[in-house]
Order: C-alpha cells, then structure tokens, then sequence
C-alpha cells in the first residue's frame, strides 16, 4: 500500500469506498419483503384513520433518518443495542484508548461517541454514523495498545462510511421481524384453540387448521426474508472488515490491532472473516519491502 502523509490524511475523511457500496446489496435485497410488511401492517391501520400505504412507508422512511442525528443514537440507538455507558472503572482506560486514536487522526470533529456492551467475549461494532462500541470484556482485558487498535479499526468503518447501509437495513429489517413473529405467535394460538375448542366439529377444526396454516405461512415469508437479509449482510461485512483493517494500517495501528485479533484467532463468527486471515493480510501489508525507503510509510 503505498503512499506518504497525504494518503494517511485521506484516510482521516469520510469517504464511500467499495466495502460500503457493497453493504447496499443485503437493503436491496430486503426491500420487497419490507415493502410487503409495511402493506400488512398499513392494512389495519386504514380502518382506524384516513392514510394511504405510500404515506405510511414514506413516514415510515423518514422517521428511520433520525437515527443518523448524533444526538438520537446516542439516546436511542444504544439503547435498542443494548449498550450503556461506560463505568466509573471502565470510562478511563477507554477513554484514555479513544483520545489517543482520535487525536492521534485529528478525528475529534466527527463527533464520535463510545458505548459499553456487557458481555463475556472480546468483540466491539460501530453502528449509526457515530457510535462505537466494545464489549466489558474488552474493556476489561485488552492492553492499551490493543483497545486502541480495536478502536481504530471500529472508527475506520464509520470513515469508509460502512455503517450506513447497516443501519438502513437494520431499520427496515424491523417490521418484517416484528411480523415473524407475530405470526408464530398466532399460529400456536390458533392451534392451541383448535385442539381446545374444535375437537368435536369438522367445520371448526378445518377453519382453525386454515386459520393456522395462514399465520404459518405469514411467518414463514417474514422469517425468511430477514434470514435471507442476514445472510447477505453477514457475507458483505467481511468485505468491510477487510476494507477497515486495510484503512487502520494505513493510519499507523495495525500492530495494535494485529495483538487483539491474536485473542480471537481460535473463535468463529459469521459477520467477521477468520481472526488468522485478517492478521496475515495485516503482517503482509506491515512487512517491509525491498527497496522502501523508511521516510514513504506504508
């Protein structure tokens, strides 16, 4: 990767690259099915008040905006991650990670906030257009070096612009979960009431099977549409984390970063490549070639 300063301070911008486009595939994908749950869940509405179907995708829309207002993730989407502040114990050691990286980048004006997600593994995620967050594990055992490079690499996902479509996808992924689950539930509620009340009628027990059969099948459409979703989001976010590692090593905190993957290298996951395949592509962009001179970086 070549390149001096001015490549570094391209890299300290927002920008759209490749990884970022990409992450638009899974948002295609689960539009119809959006489109067809914001339907079943216009229809009831129409009875009670006067509104069409496009004023209520359109609203529904443009209510989803507000989650990229700094202000509005850090009041709401944390909370619907389930994230928190950091504690008395925990706030110095990540805020102490946190100042170095972006001041280090001159990074302080994108307005960038830090959450806490209580867990037991070492994991952190950007999400919206500000957040970071890191698991209290991380928290916990990570040295200073490595929670800065973990904190690099999740701020390099919010430069190359990588949580955008995420964040999209994740609002519309909402109703056809919501969906999914409500025709589970009524399917078991049908057949409970089959088998409490229809035992002795033909009539009724056929129209609680056909009652049964209509949520399985509203279930089933919903449920699959977000597993489909999943998948292709889990598939393009390794593209993105490729994508982000690249950009930390290029800002000076792939040795960092490199340290804490080495915690992670005997874990699976579905959303991140292999720990061992990500180090490797670091150390070769970190090993110096023949014939560099030290003064072009990296």
């Amino acid at each position: 990767m070549n390149g001096g300063f001015g490549r570094r301070d391209d890299r300290r911008r927002r920008d759209v690259d490749r990884a970022a486009l990409f992450a638009f595939v899974p948002v295609i994908a689960v539009v119809p099915v959006w489109l067809l749950a914001m339907a079943v869940l216009w229809w009831p509405l129409s009875w009670a008040i006067d509104v069409s179907y496009p004023q209520v995708a359109v609203g529904y829309l443009l209510l989803g905006g507000v989650l990229f207002v700094p202000v509005v993730q850090r009041q709401l989407l944390t909370r619907m991650i389930g994230a928190r502040k950091p504690t008395a114990s925990e706030a110095p050691r990540l805020q102490k990670a946190f100042n170095e990286v972006t001041q280090a980048w001159h990074l302080r004006r994108h307005n960038f906030a830090v959450g806490v997600v209580d867990d037991g593994d070492l994991n952190a995620f950007a999400c919206g257009g500000h957040l970071v967050v890191v698991t209290s594990y991380a928290v916990r055992h990570l040295e200073h070096d490595e929670l800065c490079g973990v904190l690099a690499h999740e701020i390099c996902h919010h430069l190359g612009s990588h949580t955008v479509a995420l964040t999209i996808n994740q609002w519309l992924v909402m109703p056809v979960v919501f969906l999914a689950r409500v025709g589970s539930y009524l399917r078991n509620v049908a057949i409970a009431a089959t088998d409490s009340f229809a035992r002795g009628n033909d009539y009724a027990r056929a129209f609680g099977r056909l009652v049964s059969g209509f949520f399985f099948v509203m279930s089933w459409i919903f449920g699959s549409g977000f597993a489909v979703a999943r998948y292709l989001t889990n598939s393009v976010g390794r593209s993105a984390e490729f994508s982000a590692d690249r950009r930390v090593v290029a800002m000076g905190y792939g040795r960092q970063l490199a340290a804490a993957l080495r915690r992670t290298s005997g874990t699976t996951s579905s959303t991140h490549p292999p720990a061992r395949t990500r180090i490797a592509r670091i150390e070769a962009v970190l090993r110096p070639k023949r014939g560099r001179h030290p003064s072009t970086g990296l």
